[in-house]
């Protein structure tokens, strides 16, 4: 399997786009980081190492790194949206506590056929498979 920086290169190559250190450096940064992330965690990380990188490149960067199957959107419902690295990972889906917001990641097939159904019936691309509910401490709670 190809680095994750080398299937980007190709990637901009492509598309006829410019190659810039920046861009990489966030990807870089990305891929370190082992869960889901949003662009304010993303930028603080770069900026304790001392990259220098603005917001507004992290968010241009951030379609183009999903674009090349690198990345993907992984939540909404806080107000903006968190992500994770995918290239070189299984694909899975997420559970998603409504009380406490905790996140537990799965893998089954079934979602994953559903992700394909779904995709056919309606014609969409599917990203990602989300399943909303309460955790066993929420429960007890209420």
């Amino acid at each position: 399997m190809k680095p994750e920086i080398r299937v980007f290169q190709e990637f901009i190559r492509k598309r006829g786009l410019r190659r810039t250190l920046e861009r990489e450096l966030v990807l870089q940064e990305i891929f370190e980081i082992h869960g889901h992330f949003d662009v304010d965690e993303l930028y603080l990380k770069l900026k304790q190492k001392g990259i220098k990188v603005s917001k507004a490149s992290i968010y241009r960067a951030l379609p183009l790194f999903r674009e090349a199957g690198l990345i993907r959107e992984a939540d909404f419902t806080d107000g903006h949206w968190h992500y994770e690295h995918i290239y070189g990972h299984s694909n899975h889906s997420h559970l998603k506590c409504l009380g406490c917001g905790e996140v537990v990641e799965f893998e089954e097939p079934s979602p994953q056929d559903l992700e394909k159904q779904l995709a056919k019936k309606y014609e969409y691309r599917i990203i990602a498979l989300e399943v909303q509910g309460y955790c066993p401490a929420c429960q007890r709670d209420a």
